[in-house]
C-alpha cells in the first residue's frame, strides 16, 4: 500500500520528505502554545484566545496575495521566503514575555505561513497526474501526522510548566525544522515554477481571478461546507480541545501530548487503507462521514469532562480516545479535500483555488480560538460540547449537497459504463 501511494516523480517523494523533517519541530509545539501563552507567559485566558485568534486574521488577509503571487510568479519563489520568516517567527516565540510581544510575533509567523499551505499544495499538485493525486495528498497527511506525533512524545517528555526554558527549546527546534522543506526545494531548481505560460505583448490580459474562483459553484459549495468542518473540528484543536481537556477533563498537560500521540498512531496506522478503500468512491459521502466522526470525537471527550476527577484514568482515557477517533475523520478528509479541489483548479488558477482552500483554515482560526474560550467557560463546557458536535453534524449535510452539483470524475466514482475496446491500457482512477 505504502509503495502504491507513492507518487511516481522522485521530486514529489523529495518533497514529501521535507513534509515530514518539518512536521517533526511543528509537533513539538502544536499543544501547548495556548497553555504557554496563559501559564507560562501570565495572559489571560481572553488574551492567549485573542492572539492566536489574530494569527487567523493576518493568515486569512494574506492569503488571497498568496493565491495571486503563487499564479503570476510560482510557487517557488513564494515558498523560499515564506519558509524563512516562518522560522523566524517561531523562533521568536521562546522570546515572547507581554500580550504586545505575543501579537507581534504572531504577525510575522502569519506573514510566513500565509502562503505556504497553497504554495506546497500547488507544487505536489504539479508533479502528480489525477490518478495518484488523492492517495499522494493522504500520504502527505500520514507524513505530517507521524512528523507531528513524534514531535509531541518528545515534547510532551521534556515541557514543564514551572521551567519556560523547556518551552523555548522546543520553539527554537520548531524554527530549525521549518528550514527543512527550504533546503530541498534549494535542490530541486525546475520545480515549484508557474505553471501556466505568461502571457505575450500581443496576448490580451487574463480576465481569470478570485471573481472567477467565487462563481465555480461547486466548489463556493465545498468551501462552505470546510470553513464549518475546520471551524468546529481543527480550529478547536489547540485552544479547544486543550482548555476542556485541562480545565473541564481536569486531565495533565502530559495526557494532551498522548492524546495527539494516540492521534498520530490512528493516522499512521489507518491512512493508507483508508485510501486504498476509498478508491472509486464517491468523496462527498466521504467528507459527510468526516463529520459525522468529528461529531463522536467530540461527544466522547464531553463524556471525559464529565467523568473527570470522579476517575481520573477513564477521564484521561476519554481524552485521548477523543484524538484518536478525530485522527480517523481526518484520514478521510485529507486526500479529499485537495484532491477535489484541484481537480475543479485549472492550471492558470490553481494558485489562487489552493489559497482559497487554505483561507478556510484562515477564517476558522479566528472564529475557533477566539469563541472557543467562553464557551467552555459557560456551563461548565456542555455548551462548547453542544455547539461543536452540531457544526460537525451540519457540514455532513453540506457534504452530501455536493454531490448534485459535481461529475462522476470529479466526485470520484467509477463509472458503470465499460472501457472502450479501442483503448486496450487499464485508466487511472
Amino acid at each position: 500500500m505504502l509503495r502504491r501511494a507513492l507518487p511516481a516523480r522522485p521530486e514529489a517523494r523529495r518533497i514529501l520528505l521535507g513534509t515530514l523533517l518539518s512536521a517533526i519541530g511543528r509537533g513539538l509545539t502544536l499543544p501547548f502554545l495556548f497553555i504557554y501563552l496563559t501559564d507560562v507567559r501570565g495572559l489571560t485566558d481572553t488574551r492567549a484566545g485573542l492572539v492566536i485568534g489574530w494569527f487567523g486574521a493576518v493568515t486569512l488577509a494574506l492569503s488571497p496575495v498568496g493565491g495571486t503571487l503563487i499564479d503570476r510568479f510560482g510557487a517557488r519563489r513564494v515558498v523560499l521566503p515564506c519558509l524563512v520568516v516562518e522560522a523566524v517567527g517561531t523562533g521568536s516565540l521562546a522570546l515572547v514575555d507581554s500580550t504586545a510581544s505575543a501579537f507581534a510575533v504572531a504577525t510575522l509567523i502569519a506573514v510566513g505561513g500565509s502562503a505556504l499551505w497553497s504554495g506546497q499544495t500547488t507544487i505536489l499538485a504539479s508533479l502528480t497526474d489525477d490518478g495518484e493525486r488523492q492517495r499522494v495528498f493522504g500520504l502527505q497527511f500520514a507524513l505530517l501526522n507521524l512528523g507531528i506525533g513524534v514531535g509531541g512524545l518528545i515534547s510532551g517528555a521534556i515541557v514543564d510548566t514551572a521551567r519556560p526554558v523547556t518551552f523555548q527549546a522546543i520553539y527554537l527546534l520548531d524554527a530549525l525544522s521549518y528550514l527543512m522543506p527550504g533546503l530541498i526545494l534549494l535542490t530541486l531548481p525546475h520545480v515549484g515554477r508557474r505553471l501556466a505560460a505568461a502571457p505575450t505583448a500581443g496576448d490580451r490580459p487574463s480576465t481569470g481571478g478570485y471573481l472567477t474562483v467565487l462563481r465555480d459553484r461547486p466548489f463556493r459549495r465545498l468551501v462552505i461546507f470546510g470553513l464549518v468542518l475546520t471551524t468546529c473540528g481543527y480550529a478547536q484543536i489547540e485552544v479547544g480541545f486543550t482548555a476542556y481537556s485541562v480545565r473541564v477533563a481536569e486531565v495533565t498537560p502530559r495526557v494532551v501530548a498522548w492524546a495527539l500521540a494516540g492521534n498520530t498512531v490512528m493516522i499512521v496506522l489507518s491512512q493508507l487503507l483508508v485510501i486504498r478503500r476509498m478508491e472509486g468512491r464517491s468523496r462527498t459521502g466521504a467528507l459527510a462521514a468526516v463529520g459525522a466522526v468529528f461529531a463522536a470525537a467530540w461527544l466522547v471527550l464531553g463524556a471525559a469532562g464529565v467523568i473527570r476527577t470522579g476517575n481520573a484514568l477513564v477521564a484521561a482515557l476519554g481524552v485521548v480516545a477523543c484524538a484518536a477517533i478525530f485522527g480517523f475523520g481526518e484520514t478521510m478528509l485529507s486526500p479529499v479535500m485537495p484532491a477535489l479541489t484541484n481537480a475543479l483548479a485549472t492550471d492558470e488558477l490553481r494558485g489562487r483555488y489552493n489559497a482559497m482552500s487554505s483561507m478556510i483554515f484562515g477564517v476558522s482560526g479566528i472564529i475557533g480560538p477566539v469563541t472557543a474560550g467562553p464557551l467552555i467557560g459557560a456551563a461548565d463546557g456542555r455548551i462548547w460540547v453542544i455547539v461543536v458536535v452540531g457544526g460537525c453534524l451540519t457540514a455532513s449535510v453540506l457534504a452530501l449537497s455536493l454531490r448534485r452539483l459535481l461529475t462522476p470524475a470529479q466526485d470520484g466514482r467509477l463509472t458503470a459504463a465499460p472501457a472502450p475496446a479501442r483503448d486496450p491500457q487499464p485508466t487511472a482512477l
